[in-house]
């Protein structure tokens, strides 16, 4: 019974020296920058970026975090119990640095590239997470985030549990018979509407949604006159909530390109949480999910969004 009980102490013991020498060595990460970062300690972390920051509480790695930044607005507690570092595109190095991180996790097109700069330069891992607008990058960002925290099953067990949703809301998406014509717009600035193009978020989500991009002709975010706007011919607006800088059905419905638009006529206008639309984190699928609904009224008589991210617990 003794000589069981040694060896098993024995055997433990050794598990658990593999393990740390495991961290120790440090662990590999191919980031967006196409460079290998290696991480040996990621027990006070830095999130940049709402998506990560959300990946990393649906993980249960809140305790490692010790600063979010400003669009870490999910769950509500990562702003209001962490260190806050400012706006993703205008991050202090000394703000985060200040933080005594042992990990810094970006999404990439955070900056300014001066800050950047200076974070690559100091003696932290700085992992530059993929920002790619697509089903395949949301998932390789989960597992991306869950490796660089050195929790690959919980990562594989988030990731399952979002492809699944992505599944059911493809399901539904292939109810669609004529997809409506959809302008994300972001502002109306001096009476021009900043609209999204190909290769944004906006973009992937309306198309998730099984709408079409009434934007076709060019990639990224621009600004347009009456006559593109009236050329479009968009059947709804989609924009999200910014506080008291969002934008209000009435300007749309007044602004002389729209009016001349099926968006006036019908009083099409939808706006949701900036975040949970454009944010590309776990909560994607019933994101696009919800907009597929507002687009679509009669999807909602087609059965419940029964999400395997509410069921799944990955946390541990």
């Amino acid at each position: 019974m003794t000589f069981c009980r040694t060896l098993a102490n024995l055997v433990l013991t050794g598990t658990i020296a593999l393990a740390s020498n495991a961290q120790a060595a440090g662990i590999t990460v191919h980031d967006a920058r196409n460079r290998d970062v290696t991480v040996a300690d990621f027990a006070r972390t830095v999130s940049i970026g709402g998506a990560i920051t959300e990946i990393l509480y649906a993980l249960g790695l809140e305790n490692r975090l010790v600063g979010v930044d400003t669009t870490s607005l999910y769950p509500a507690a990562a702003l209001h119990d962490k260190p806050n570092v400012g706006y993703m595109r205008q991050i202090s190095a000394e703000g985060v640095l200040g933080l005594n991180p042992t990990l810094i996790l970006a999404i990439q097109g955070s900056g300014p590239r001066e800050t950047m700069d200076v974070l690559e330069t100091a003696k932290v891992p700085l992992v530059l997470v993929p920002e790619t607008f697509s089903e395949d990058g949301l998932i390789e960002k989960i597992k991306l985030v869950g490796h660089a925290m050195g929790v690959d099953a919980r990562a594989e067990c988030l990731s399952a549990a979002v492809g699944a949703d992505l599944k059911q809301l493809s399901a539904l998406r292939a109810k669609v018979k004529k997809p409506v014509r959809v302008m994300f717009v972001m502002s109306l600035q001096n009476g021009r509407a900043m609209v999204a193009g190909h290769k944004t978020a906006a973009d992937e989500i309306i198309q998730l949604a099984g709408a079409a991009n009434a934007v076709d002709d060019y990639d990224g975010y621009k600004v347009i006159g009456d006559e593109a706007i009236v050329a479009a011919k968009p059947d709804v607006v989609l924009s999200i909530e910014r506080g008291k800088d969002s934008l209000q059905a009435d300007a749309v419905y007044a602004h002389p390109g729209f009016a001349l638009t099926p968006v006036a006529a019908n009083k099409s206008f939808i706006t949701m949480d900036g975040l949970y639309l454009l944010g590309f984190g776990p909560r994607t699928a019933a994101a696009a999910r919800d907009l597929s609904v507002k687009l679509y009224p009669a999807l909602a008589d087609g059965g419940a969004f029964t999400s395997a991210l509410s069921a799944a617990n990955c946390r541990q």
